[in-house]
């Protein structure tokens, strides 16, 4: 299969959505540290300090916490009343229990379906520990989750491991593309039964959405229908008899990443937290070319100063397109923080928490964004197409660090 290089086109609704999932994650991350603490007295801004790259914030906290007056109260300290500290306010609390239980629901089989991607069915804790508000566990989930499935999950050395898959439901091992192709030929079948059977069938294909101009072009065309003819190999099957220099692995990796940024409550997830997961999932050193090589599939983003990776069919214009019970209660949590942005310190009076409010995730500040298709028409950092005979990105950043954790 000829190699083909995509070079990067910036999109900036999916860049929006990126600094709002950030700021997001930072605040329920927040959360759950100050929920752990003792009650009994605030908490000092310069103790909080240190989280400021593990949270992937691009401000210093104690600029964020006093952003956020609706979900953190600065408070004097007790003994030191110069001392900025900060404590949980009725809001956050209302909403640390809604995300507890939201998280609950599920986390069990995101967690479940990540061991099985993985070539011994288990993980370093700290390989896990990045993905935690990525696959939306529970803060606690390496007690609770063996606790509460015992014949499912065992953690010993600090390391999670999958016991048995005989408990959980049949298709587990079934990615969603394989899924959602199995409803597809479900729903044809119910149609086709007033005509003539056809001798061909679709192929097993991934969803393309290809920034404006690219899809229409020849040679891509003709690199997708070939890329597509190729076997389909499950993420979950073993994929150990396969030349790993081959086309049918590469698109094997293409399945591995889509499955597990599917797995994901916001369909996205920083490149820095699946490098970790790398040999374990058998990925390619670097690994980051898949996704400069198919854009069609990723988005790529350098935002908030670190390298986040977005599957694009999860998002149609600026929303989800799977909306997790998880993802809803996130909103709830990202309104509260833009009443206390609007509001300074009117805006715990201004929220209302037990109805639904009038906020949809594509709305930001008053200002609509339309996720994919948003800058093609104008304002696009575009820098063409290539065919090449090697198979090197257009961002290749696999051997350096990011800023985030």
């Amino acid at each position: 299969m000829q190699k083909v290089r995509l070079k990067w086109v910036k999109n900036r609704g999916l860049d929006h959505l990126i600094e709002r999932t950030t700021s997001i994650r930072a605040s329920c991350l927040l959360l759950d540290h100050l929920a752990r603490l003792p009650a009994s007295s605030p908490v000092p801004a310069r103790s909080l300090a240190r989280l400021q790259k593990p949270l992937g914030l691009t401000v210093p906290v104690l600029r964020f916490l006093r952003r956020h007056p609706t979900l953190f109260a600065e408070q004097p300290h007790p003994r030191f009343p110069t001392l900025p500290s900060f404590s949980l306010t009725p809001a956050s609390h209302t909403l640390l229990a809604r995300l507890a239980d939201a998280s609950a629901r599920d986390a069990h089989l995101r967690l479940a379906r990540l061991l099985l991607l993985t070539r011994s069915r288990s993980l370093p804790l700290a390989s896990v520990l990045p993905l935690r508000f990525d696959l939306g566990l529970p803060f606690n989930f390496a007690a609770a989750l063996p606790a509460a499935h015992p014949g499912i999950f065992a953690v010993s050395n600090n390391r999670i491991s999958l016991l048995s898959a005989s408990a959980l439901p049949d298709d587990i091992a079934v990615s969603s593309l394989q899924r959602r192709n199995a409803a597809a030929i479900d729903s044809a079948t119910y149609r086709a039964l007033s005509r003539p059977p056809s001798s061909s069938s679709a192929p097993l294909a991934f969803p393309m959405r290809f920034p404006r101009g690219y899809g229409s072009m020849k040679k891509v065309k003709a690199w997708m229908d070939e890329f597509h003819r190729l076997p389909y190999i499950s993420p979950y099957d073993d994929a150990s008899g396969i030349d790993p220099e081959s086309d049918i692995y590469e698109k094997r990796n293409i399945g591995l990443l889509h499955e597990l940024l599917g797995l994901t409550v916001h369909k996205m997830v920083r490149r820095n937290a699946i490098r970790l997961l790398r040999e374990e999932l058998g990925l390619p050193h670097k690994f980051t070319r898949l996704f400069t090589r198919y854009p069609g599939v990723f988005y790529l983003s350098l935002k908030c100063k670190t390298t986040t990776v977005v599957l694009r069919e999860g998002y149609e214009r600026g929303k989800l397109v799977e909306h997790h019970p998880l993802a809803a209660v996130r909103d709830k949590v990202h309104y509260v923080m833009r009443t206390g942005v609007l509001y300074r310190g009117k805006g715990l009076s201004k929220l209302v928490l037990d109805e639904d409010v009038a906020e949809e995730e594509g709305t930001l500040d008053g200002e609509e964004f339309r996720g994919e298709g948003m800058d093609e028409d104008a304002d696009v950092e575009c820098f063409g197409m290539e065919i090449v005979d090697d198979d090197g990105p257009a961002v290749d950043e696999d051997d350096e660090g990011d800023s985030d954790g």
